[in-house]
Formats: C-alpha cells, sequence, structure tokens
C-alpha cells in the first residue's frame, strides 16, 4: 500500500500518495491547470510547459516547475496563481502561438488565463504545436513508430503543410494520433469519391472492441484481434487499464468445456443462400446487386451509411428491383418454400419508398401472406406506389447504352399475368435468398443422435404430435433448424421446447419403452455387424468379452440390429420370433 504523504496547495493541506504527481493532486481540489500535451495513458513529459507552478520545501526558496512531471513530497507549499507561475505561463504559450496558426486549443487557453487578447498567432499555416504527443502515442502506445518530426522548418512556400512525416510503410491506420491530436492537426479524413462496398459492410461501429450486436447473449464486448494493436504489435493496452472489473485478459485461450446434462434444445438456425452461382443475376459481377441480407444491414442504423439507402456510388438510387425466390421454389437449388422472404421484400419496399422517392418493382412467383396482418401489410404497400409483377426474373443485365439515362441494370422477367416479356431499367437489384441447412447439419445431427431430412432440417418425431421432439430422448428443436419459419413461429416454437425440457427436468426421472433390442452374449461372435448399423449409436462392442451390448436407454426397437445380425443373437424384447408366429397363427385360425 502507498505511503500518504500531506503538502499545502493555496494553503490548503492534502494527502496524496508518495511519488504521486503534482498536477492530480492540484486538480483534485478543483484548481484548472492549463495543459496541451498530456495523455492519460503515457508518462507526462513537460512540453508544453503550461502546468507551470510555484514550489517550495520547508521554507526553502520557491521555484518554478511543471506540474506534470513533478513529484508530491512531504512538506512542500505549492502555489498555482502567484505573478511568477502567471509569467511562466504566458511565456509558454506565446512560444507557442508564435510558431503556429490560430486554432481553438490554444485560444481557450488564452481566454482561461484571461489574456485572449494579448496573443498573437503566428503567420503559419500548420496547426501544430509540436507537443509530440502523436509521436509518443504511435512510438510508445502503439509500437508502429510510424510518425517523426521533420528536420528543419516547414516550407509552406513549396507545399509542405505538416512538421510531421509518415511512414506509410509503418502506420497501421489505427487512428490513434489523429485521437490525441489538441490541435486537430492530424485527422482521419475519408477516401475522395471511394465506393461503398455492399458485399463489406458490417453493422455497428468499426472498432478493435465492439459488442456483436444489441441482443447478444451474452451481452459483452468482445475483442477482435485482428484489429486490435495489442495483438497486432504488442503495445498500446489501454483497454485493461481503464477497466474497472480487471476483465481483460490478453493471454486468454480457447477453452473446450464438458457439462453433463438432462436434456438439449437444438437451435443452430440457418445459412443464407449464396447467389453467386445463380449467374443470371450477376451477384458478385455487376455493381449494385446485393442479397437481402446486405440490404437490411445498409437499412440498419448502425450501418457505414447510417441508415441511408445508396448505391456504390454514394447516390440514391431511381429506381429498385427485388427479386423473390433465389434459390428457393427451385428444382436446381432448393425446392421448398423458405416462407419469409415475401413479407421481408414486402418490408424493404415500404422501407425504401419510406426513406427514397425511389420505384420499387417485386417479381415473384406467388405472394405468400399468411400470418396475422400480412395481407393487410401486403396491401398497405401497392397502396403507397410499389409495383409488383407476378413472374419469375429471368436474368439481370447491364442495362444498354441507350437505356442508362432510366437505370444502370435491366431486370428481364415474364409477366405472366399480362403474358409479355419486359425490361425493367433500375439501379439497384435486391435478392431475396433462400434459407438453407448449415453444411455441416448431418455432423452436428450424428452427434445428438437425430436425423436430417434431403434437404439438410433436422426431422422431429412427428409433424403434428411431437413437432419439437426428436427420435432422441430429450433432445428437442427450436426454430429454422427444423424447417424455415418466420419470428413468431420461432418464438412459439422455442416456448414449446424449453417447455417440453423443463417437463423432463422437473421429473428427474425418464420411463424407458418396454421395446427394445436384446443379444444373447453366449451366441454373438463378435463380428460387430450390429455397431455400424445402428442409426441410434445404442450398440457398444466390449473389448474384454469380444461380445455386443446394446444400451437399452438409447435403443428405439427399429429392428435393424436384428434383421442384420447373421448369428441371430439379437432378440427384439417383446417382438420375438415366438410372438409374431403365435400372432400370424391367431390370424390366420
Amino acid at each position: 500500500m502507498s505511503k500518504k504523504i500531506t503538502i499545502k496547495i493555496d494553503g490548503k493541506p492534502v494527502e496524496v500518495e508518495a511519488g504521486s504527481y503534482l498536477l492530480a493532486a492540484i486538480e483534485s481540489l478543483g484548481i484548472e491547470v492549463p495543459a496541451a500535451c498530456r495523455y492519460p495513458f503515457l508518462p507526462p513529459r513537460p512540453v508544453c510547459k503550461l502546468c507551470s507552478v510555484e514550489v517550495s520545501l520547508s521554507g526553502g526558496e520557491a521555484k518554478i516547475v511543471e506540474s506534470c512531471s513533478y513529484e508530491c513530497v512531504e512538506g512542500m507549499d505549492v502555489r498555482t496563481n502567484t505573478p511568477a507561475v502567471l509569467e511562466a505561463r504566458k511565456k509558454a504559450l506565446a512560444n507557442m502561438v508564435n510558431r503556429c496558426a490560430e486554432n481553438n486549443l490554444l485560444k481557450d487557453i488564452a481566454g482561461q488565463m484571461g489574456i485572449a487578447d494579448e496573443i498573437k498567432f503566428g503567420k503559419e499555416l500548420c496547426t501544430c504545436i509540436y507537443c509530440k504527443l502523436c509521436i509518443r502515442v504511435c512510438d510508445e502506445l502503439v509500437g508502429a513508430n510510424a510518425l517523426s518530426f521533420k528536420k528543419g522548418k516547414v516550407k509552406e512556400e513549396e507545399g509542405e503543410s505538416t512538421p510531421i512525416v509518415l511512414d506509410e510503410s509503418k502506420c497501421i491506420l489505427c487512428g490513434a494520433c489523429a485521437e490525441v491530436c489538441p490541435t486537430n492537426h492530424l485527422r482521419i479524413e475519408e477516401e475522395h469519391d471511394r465506393k461503398l462496398v455492399h458485399h463489406d459492410m458490417e453493422l455497428g461501429p468499426n472498432s478493435a472492441i465492439s459488442l456483436s450486436f444489441r441482443q447478444a447473449v451474452p451481452n459483452v464486448p468482445r475483442i477482435h484481434a485482428e484489429d486490435c494493436i495489442h495483438f497486432r504489435l504488442g503495445g498500446c493496452r489501454v483497454c485493461s487499464e481503464v477497466c474497472p472489473k480487471d476483465c481483460i485478459h490478453y493471454d486468454d485461450q480457447d477453452v473446450i468445456e464438458e457439462f453433463e446434462v438432462g436434456t438439449i434444445i437444438t437451435a443452430t438456425g440457418f445459412q443464407d443462400f449464396d447467389p453467386t452461382p445463380m449467374k443470371q443475376y450477376g451477384y458478385g459481377k455487376l455493381p449494385n446487386v446485393i442479397s437481402a441480407l446486405e440490404f437490411e444491414k445498409m437499412n440498419n442504423a448502425a450501418s457505414p451509411t447510417n441508415g441511408r439507402i445508396v448505391l456504390e456510388d454514394g447516390t440514391e438510387p431511381r429506381a429498385i428491383a427485388i427479386l423473390h425466390c433465389i434459390g428457393s421454389r427451385d428444382e436446381n437449388y432448393h425446392p421448398y418454400c423458405s416462407r419469409v422472404c415475401c413479407m421481408y421484400a414486402a418490408k424493404f419496399a415500404h422501407l425504401v419508398k419510406e426513406k427514397t422517392t425511389a420505384e420499387v418493382y417485386q417479381c415473384y412467383i406467388d405472394m405468400r401472406c399468411f400470418g396475422k396482418g400480412y395481407e393487410e401489410f401486403y396491401k398497405r404497400i401497392l397502396d403507397e406506389g410499389v409495383t409488383v409483377i407476378r413472374g419469375k426474373a429471368a436474368e439481370v443485365i447491364p442495362a444498354r447504352y441507350h437505356r442508362e439515362e432510366e437505370g444502370k441494370l435491366l431486370v428481364c422477367v415474364e409477366d405472366t399475368l399480362i403474358s409479355k416479356f419486359r425490361e425493367i431499367p433500375v439501379d439497384m437489384v435486391v435478392l431475396c435468398t433462400a434459407l438453407e441447412a448449415h453444411d455441416n447439419a448431418s455432423e452436428f445431427g450424428r452427434k445428438l443422435n437425430i436425423s436430417t431430412g434431403a434437404d439438410g432440417w433436422f426431422i422431429e418425431a412427428h409433424p403434428k404430435l411431437g413437432p419439437v421432439s426428436t427420435t432422441t430422448d430429450g433432445v428437442f428443436l427450436a426454430g429454422v433448424c427444423q424447417s424455415p419459419k418466420d419470428i413468431p413461429d420461432t418464438v412459439a416454437q422455442a416456448g414449446a421446447a424449453a417447455a417440453q425440457a423443463m417437463k423432463l427436468m422437473n421429473v428427474g426421472e425418464v420411463q424407458m419403452d418396454g421395446a427394445y433390442a436384446e443379444i444373447h452374449q453366449e451366441f454373438c461372435s463378435g463380428c460387430k455387424i450390429c455397431n455400424g448399423l445402428c442409426p441410434y449409436n445404442a450398440i457398444t462392442f466390449e473389448e474384454d468379452k469380444k461380445v455386443s451390448y446394446v444400451n437399452p436407454a438409447l435403443c428405439k426397437a427399429c429392428g435393424t440390429c436384428v434383421a442384420a445380425c447373421p448369428s441371430g443373437a439379437i432378440e427384439a424384447r417383446h417382438f420375438t420370433d415366438e410372438q409374431i408366429y403365435a400372432q400370424i397363427e391367431g390370424i390366420l385360425s
């Protein structure tokens, strides 16, 4: 524990830690001391000399010191407003003012000192005050060593505007130098006429520490190692210094933990269909052909466009086409309906009409507005002036030169209601892509002993009587991992799955089915054929006895192993040969 000492500041006794800096003690009393070269995460270095105060020790002769780097000593007497102190600060300020252009920082400091009318800025155009904060942060905190001062004066007549030299080969564009610059001499500016790339758009702040999204569980920030200065160069650590709970540990490693549980709810969701293989729509090749997810991100207020709907060149589109069923209801990709596309396409159309003056065209196969209030919403967008065309878009092509004034893209579609082929000029195309099962759904299903259908979705125990249950007791399904569905249906199914899981856990015991396979080990030859055939992994091989064993808790009495056993060693309880023969005899008699 640090030793406490007592000093006097303007006649008031103050208790401070021995070795602490004088400026912190002065500010703890609410006394304002000007400073232009201070950053809390760097060791103090008296460059600007504006923080001068008068100090005397044990009645000795008073002297002027820089309070930001002067350590407190027992019995010290400090004066912050003597004529000598004010004169020292005026000289330090005049020294900075004379060699830089007018800037708000020094004007504000002069106002605090009451000499705003006395200062005269130099004729230079450069606002740098040579505080060295940018260079110190780059060297000591970031570790990039990309900044330095040029030798000699700034030659403004030759077009030079700054005394700072940037080594572009070392700069990592972290922006730390611009963040600490007190006069805003260094700035991070947007590249002129840079195109917006819809495919690379992300939500939220583009920083090294952020929340994944606002509803994330757990709702805590995470560090993106690829953007973090510490992980890239080994410096910084500012976040760990300011965290009051000491929650940041840079050396944390991924840990695989095992839990014993009684129930499992599978809610692995879906993946978005990649429309790149559908060459006819030009996704990834033609500009401003984007997926529904990319359009949703752009609409979000936390997006790089702040929720504005814009083209890659930053301008507002004049017309937008929204194409339904991209990858769904298609025998070449997914024959099923994704259910949500029609309504989120209607939502997109409403947002476009709300935010822009663009024309909106929707090309659909069938409008499936099945939920509560859905049909009314569909009628609403029609009243807003959205044009709906019954017909699946055939292709998207660049507009011919004589039609570029109408739109940069042409959507080719057959309007089946009027039996005509149409070419619709638009500036942007939104592809309503299918919901599809994860690529590794089958592999994950094997771990839980649950099956997947031909389309990759997990199969429920019964489509009507057990829509959230599976063939494995204690494993339940919730959400789109079972089939495409919208948010209300997902929430309802999740509630049902949670209730089923709670019911099992409250009972504490599971009543087993009396029907299961049983191996007569005296007849088992140890061929292991049944081990590989069991769809529920209920059969294990006992190496010491060289025979197989059926776990009754896992067995579902499907009979696969009974039929496959070459030695007839496996018998299905309650379905023995004698019982089946007796049933046949009873029927025939």
